[in-house]
């Protein structure tokens, strides 16, 4: 046997920098990253000047409401304008930082603050000084009526300087400028991380297929990543170990077939050396034992060729829906000469007909034949083979079981494997090939064949394949075969 040296095993490290793609992702979410930040501080700007224009506006009505109800209180106290003590409203509006102008129910300026009572000794007219007292001050303004016993006697209009209020707005936007540049360090920051985890699978997947391309079997991910890409990873690796393993199964089947074909031809071969030098005569014994090594070539050739040809079926299945049962006896009766000379006896117990799968009729016929004649190479004359159709719900089985002296518990898993022999065969002669050819032709066809020991000794392959729900009359019982298939009762019969 031929065995292949161990690759080493190996994983791919990962670069050290960003790749086009990681530069591409990481200026996609750096766009990103700026304009949701320069948005949201757009938002917060304008909304923070919003809601402080609207508090200090709300403030400076209240404190017009305050120094009318001080200019009401000295109006009532003096019984009118002409006496009335302001100084308690002057100083409200003083320690607002606000212009008063008092007005009465005429808009005749009664009191004024800051150049007002010039205005009243020049006689300007009250709506005339109002406004040009309003034009006086350069900040915004609020007015308040002066009411007295329900009655309005006057206004109070105050005129804040400019600056009152910028002082909490500068506060606030210092604050939101800073709050956007930290919120844009950690999206910058975020998007790196981010990128580097996105990329470092697919550079390290990439990295793996070129190691493997050049010829290293070891090379793998191996990488633990989530979502989509750790499945990516997990699959590379499993792909690279599905190469390596066939590699080694090609090996292993050029040692084998090179190993199964050295026996025959060199025992032909010196044969025919011994005819030809002399050595030997012709006679019928010696011919004959030479022709069973050209018949046990060929039987390896043809093997091997079913075996391709088995593994390509996937490709050149022609598919229909049929009668699994009638398929069944339909097999069991091309055998049947190759059974008798055997030795054994064959029973057929047939399941429910019609009994419909999609599936190829040569090529399943093909599979259920080579489970016949496995059975017929290595059971012993006088022993029993019960080939049982039956049916779940959901699948349709053929069992062929019999009572010869059974496969060792260790080699159940292998006896599918491509050439794999246990130490019956290769006393028997098998190739190897005929139950891997099985093997191929059932997961053609989505269906499943497995081995185990029977309940009374002796080995039980069951074949399943999913059912087809199709009406009798679309039922196909296999091209070529159908005359072969006589009526059947439901009673177990005997070939």
């Amino acid at each position: 046997m031929i065995r292949e040296p161990r690759a080493p095993r190996s994983s791919v490290r990962p670069s050290g920098g960003l790749g086009p793609l990681g530069r591409r992702l990481f200026a996609a979410f750096a766009v990103v990253a700026l304009a949701s930040v320069a948005l949201l501080t757009a938002a917060a700007l304008i909304g923070t000047d919003r809601g402080l224009s609207s508090a200090h506006h709300a403030d400076r009505r209240r404190t017009a409401s305050q120094v009318a109800a001080a200019a009401a209180d000295a109006y009532r106290t003096a019984g009118g304008w002409t006496s009335a003590d302001l100084s308690a409203a002057r100083s409200l509006a003083s320690g607002a930082g606000a212009v008063l102008t008092v007005r009465d129910a005429d808009g005749e300026v009664v009191s004024g603050n800051s150049g007002s009572g010039a205005e009243d000794e020049h006689g300007m007219s009250g709506w005339g000084r109002g406004h040009r007292e309003q034009g006086m001050g350069s900040g915004p303004g609020a007015s308040a009526a002066v009411v007295v016993d329900g009655h309005t006697v006057g206004t109070v209009h105050l005129v804040f300087s400019a600056g009152s209020g910028s002082a909490g707005l500068s506060v606030a936007w210092g604050w939101v400028a800073a709050a956007a540049a930290g919120a844009l360090a950690m999206a910058l920051a975020v998007s790196s991380f981010v990128t580097r985890r996105m990329t470092a699978p697919v550079v390290r997947v990439a990295g793996g297929a070129r190691a493997l391309a050049a010829g290293d079997r070891g090379a793998r991910a191996r990488i633990d990543a989530p979502g989509e890409l750790g499945d990516l990873a997990r699959a590379f690796d499993a792909m690279a170990d599905d190469v390596g393993h066939a590699e080694q199964a090609r090996h292993r089947l050029a040692a084998d077939v090179a190993h199964e074909l050295r026996t025959p031809l060199a025992s032909l071969r010196a044969g025919l050396e011994e005819l030809h030098d002399g050595y030997a005569d012709p006679s019928a014994g010696r011919l004959a034992s030479l022709h069973d090594q050209a018949l046990r070539l060929g039987r390896i050739v043809d093997d091997l060729g079913e075996l391709a040809e088995a593994e390509s079926a996937r490709l050149s299945l022609h598919l229909a829906e049929v009668d699994l049962t009638a398929l069944a006896d339909a097999a069991v009766a091309e055998r049947e000469a190759e059974l008798r000379s055997a030795g054994l006896t064959v029973r057929a117990v047939p399941g429910p007909a019609p009994l419909p799968v999609r599936a190829d009729a040569d090529r399943l016929h093909q599979a259920l034949g080579n489970l016949l004649s496995n059975t017929a190479r290595h059971c012993r004359p006088g022993d029993t083979v019960t080939v049982t159709t039956s049916a779940t719900p959901t699948e349709a089985l053929v069992e062929v079981a019999d009572t010869g002296p059974g496969i060792p518990a260790d080699e159940l898993p292998h006896v599918f494997d491509r050439l794999w022999r246990g130490d019956r065969a290769r006393a028997g002669g098998g190739s190897g090939i005929g139950l891997a050819v099985v093997k191929e032709l059932v997961t053609a066809h989505g269906g499943t064949v497995t081995a185990a020991c029977g309940p009374g000794g002796g080995t039980r392959m069951t074949l399943r394949l999913p059912r087809a729900a199709s009406p009798e009359s679309r039922l196909v019982p296999g091209p070529g075969r159908a005359s072969r298939v006589t009526s059947r009762a439901n009673t177990p019969r005997g070939i």
